[in-house]
């Protein structure tokens, strides 16, 4: 009779160690701390009106905040930049699935969007404030303008590389040209979707500076050129501060919002 032997398994030592989300913050702070300090040295050896201090620019940020006016800037262009990438978005995506889509739409709307997409905002604010007034019409559309030929690029690209097979799958077990749409071509379309949308945010926040300088009494923009008029280069860089935390704080919650309603069509963020 044979004997079996068992042999007991190896145990694998188990190395203590944070998690990952711990060792994100931490980095995370660790470059904070480092971009502080690196701009706390650059200070000492500066004027205050070349490079004010990170204790200076605290400061006046502090006394921004308590009068209110930094608060006022950042609701200003938080509801321009929302507006505007809003209404680019909800008219970018039909645009771009439409002209991804049908080739005759395409080739006969592309001129327009192959000529305006290569014009920058800035050179519209002018004609802007002429249609539409000064007041905030005229900011929304620029941002509108900024954003819908990005997503409507961004969007024809996703429709054209959806994979040809799967279109002639669909259609051999009796797919119409709707179900076609909303269970091949959108949920393929997502991930670019998205990316354009993303991208549409970040070029929404020049826009917003660019407009509000040149015709606007509120907003982080008119913040900026108004601390270049008094040379307080402390309040530019709290403006520049600001704008730089209202972009992470906007694409974390796109990104937050794309997770938790688009998660299954796997988009990009």
């Amino acid at each position: 009779m044979t004997e079996t032997v068992q042999v007991a398994p190896i145990k694998t030592p188990v190395r203590p160690g944070l998690s990952p989300t711990l060792n994100r913050i931490g980095l995370t702070a660790l470059s904070i701390l480092c971009g502080v300090l690196f701009w706390n040295i650059l200070s000492r050896y500066s004027s205050p009106l070349f490079m004010p201090s990170p204790a200076a620019t605290l400061e006046a940020a502090k006394e921004l905040m308590e009068d209110g006016t930094l608060v006022r800037a950042v609701l200003a262009s938080s509801a321009r930049i929302a507006s505007g990438w809003a209404l680019g978005v909800v008219v970018g995506i039909p645009l771009g699935i439409i002209m991804g889509r049908f080739v005759p739409i395409r080739q006969f709307l592309d001129p327009y969007i192959e000529f305006f997409r290569f014009i920058p905002p800035i050179a519209f604010v002018t004609l802007a404030v002429i249609w539409l007034g000064p007041g905030e019409s005229a900011k929304v559309a620029l941002i509108f303008y900024t954003t819908v030929f990005i997503v409507t690029l961004n969007t024809i690209a996703g429709v054209q590389a959806v994979n040809p097979l799967r279109l002639r799958a669909a259609a051999s077990l009796g797919a119409g040209p709707l179900q076609m749409l909303t269970t091949v071509i959108l949920p393929s379309t997502v991930p670019f979707m998205v990316t354009g949308a993303r991208i549409a945010m970040g070029n929404s926040f020049l826009t917003v500076v660019s407009a509000e300088i040149v015709s606007a009494d509120s907003g982080l923009g008119a913040l900026i050129w108004t601390a270049r008029n008094f040379a307080r280069t402390e309040w530019v860089f709290v403006g520049i501060l600001a704008l730089g935390m209202l972009g992470y704080v906007f694409d974390r919650l796109l990104r937050i919002a794309v997770g938790l309603l688009l998660r299954r069509y796997h988009p990009t963020t």
